[in-house]
């Protein structure tokens, strides 16, 4: 009888012991995905100093931004898509800067019913080309940014144009284009291999582009 009365406090002890289940975790508040394409201004505030800043006029495509016209030629064909995603060219919004690291530009224009982001077109434009008049370029797939509700892509090209005379001029883009439902944005930073200026980080161009949807998503 003793023996047993003298395990009581200890498996009691071992019971008080134990440790209290941790609470549950607090919900997720839910992402904003409403796009204000009139808050694309505001992101120019982000640019290092130095930079002359004007509204964006030509075609909502990554294709302009590169130097190339609206008849570029990809091949295979079907990466025309990511140089022109299917939009509605009258809704587009959006700025470009130049300075001492490059040109940046920043778009935004409503999507075109039944536009997105095809998988299948990604995996078969992990490296591809396009030409356009005097100019060609070859692009290569880049990983895009991590944004939520967003399908996103990224792109390094490489571009080569003739001019009068023969000369060759040469630029480099990094461009991250994100989908947005029923917009699409994207940044796209150009800058010449041969000035003696510093070009904006290989990170910049990716950067930018979650700030952007950030700040049209409010």
């Amino acid at each position: 009888m003793r023996l047993t009365a003298a395990c009581v406090p200890v498996l009691l002890c071992a019971a008080c012991a134990q440790p209290s289940a941790p609470p549950p975790p607090a919900p997720e508040a839910p992402v904003n995905l409403t796009v204000d394409p009139a808050r694309v201004d505001r992101t120019r505030h982000d640019l290092p100093a130095g930079y002359e800043v004007t509204g964006y006029a030509g075609a909502p495509a990554p294709f302009a931004a590169w130097g190339f016209r609206d008849s570029a030629v990809t091949d295979p064909v079907q990466c025309v898509t990511l140089g022109a995603p299917a939009v509605d060219a009258a809704t587009t919004r959006g700025w470009t800067a130049s300075g001492p690291g490059g040109i940046v530009y920043t778009v935004v224009a409503n999507t075109s019913p039944g536009a997105a982001l095809d998988p299948a077109v990604v995996a078969a434009c992990e490296r591809w080309t396009v030409a356009s008049g005097p100019s060609t370029g070859t692009v290569t797939g880049l990983p895009g940014p991590d944004i939520a509700a967003a399908d996103t892509i990224g792109m390094s090209t490489a571009a080569t144009t003739v001019v009068e005379g023969g000369t060759e001029t040469r630029s480099h883009a990094e461009t991250f284009v994100a989908y947005l439902g029923g917009h699409v944005c994207f940044v796209t930073v150009v800058t010449d291999p041969g000035s003696p200026q510093p070009a904006l980080g290989p990170g910049y161009a990716s950067d930018l582009l979650v700030k952007t949807v950030s700040t049209l998503r409010g």
